[in-house]
């Protein structure tokens, strides 16, 4: 297992340019799809639709760019003046110390939440795609507001878990806590965007059944994740050592 999960994330390092390179053409292909398939002319689309769909595909790969530029030397940052983790025993070793362990790194189990976290990528365009045909212009109220709103969900949570998985890849002391709050930012924002949406006058009971079918499922799509990895967060000598460079004690 340890040896596959090795492999693994070697793979993605060194396929990193590649993947991004697979998205921008699965995405792009994946939008134009979605405009085509609309049942008015594409000339009716609004070009606000299209804007939109272009920045969907862009927003994750430009942030995993940008984080590669930001976290190159990740493993050499300070670590955090306050320790927001106080289960276990844990002493503090030297960064040197924590490269010489042996569970230094992004290997074993760490590899299955890199992937969890760059899967939530296309998982959530996806869903988006699905949930928010092209509007043409002159829409009801309540359509766009629709659509700006699950625009700037996907194309900010897209982002961050890209940032994410960057900074988890690279070893960023602060990743946990990052991953944390992204978790509980990605709770708050289903529930703003569900009580604005819902607000919106004329908003077809239908609809308004299907957005609340889709931000649960989002709920407790994080919820899950949160329940399953919060404790190897916290209590992972493989993490402490890579990311907090501490050791049980």
């Amino acid at each position: 297992m340890q040896a596959r999960s090795a492999a693994l994330l070697s793979s993605m390092e060194a396929g990193l340019e590649r993947m991004l390179v697979a998205w921008l053409l699965i995405a792009g292909l994946a939008c134009a799809a979605r405009m085509a398939a609309v049942p008015a002319p594409l000339a009716g689309v609004g070009l606000a639709s299209v804007v939109l769909y272009v920045l969907v595909v862009l927003a994750p790969l430009v942030s995993v760019v940008l984080a590669l530029r930001w976290f190159a030397d990740a493993d050499r940052h300070p670590q955090p003046a306050t320790r927001l983790s106080v289960i276990g025993r844990w002493c503090s070793v030297s960064a040197g110390e924590a490269r010489g362990h042996p569970l230094y790194g992004a290997s074993g189990v760490m590899v299955s939440l890199l992937v969890g976290i760059l899967l939530n990528v296309p998982v959530r365009a996806a869903e988006f795609l699905a949930a928010i045909p092209p509007i043409p212009s002159g829409a009801p109220q309540w359509l766009s507001t629709l659509q700006i709103a699950m625009t700037l969900d996907v194309l900010v949570f897209t982002s961050l878990y890209a940032i994410a998985f960057v900074a988890a890849l690279k070893r960023l002391p602060s990743f946990p806590r990052l991953l944390m709050t992204i978790w509980l930012c990605d709770v708050a924002v289903q529930l703003v965007i569900g009580n604005v949406v819902a607000r919106s006058p004329g908003l077809p009971v239908t609809v308004a059944g299907a957005l609340h079918g889709l931000l649960a499922g989002n709920v407790s799509k994080v919820l899950i994740s949160a329940a399953l990895w919060l404790p190897y967060l916290l209590l992972s000598t493989r993490v402490n050592v890579t990311y907090c460079h501490r050791l049980p004690a």
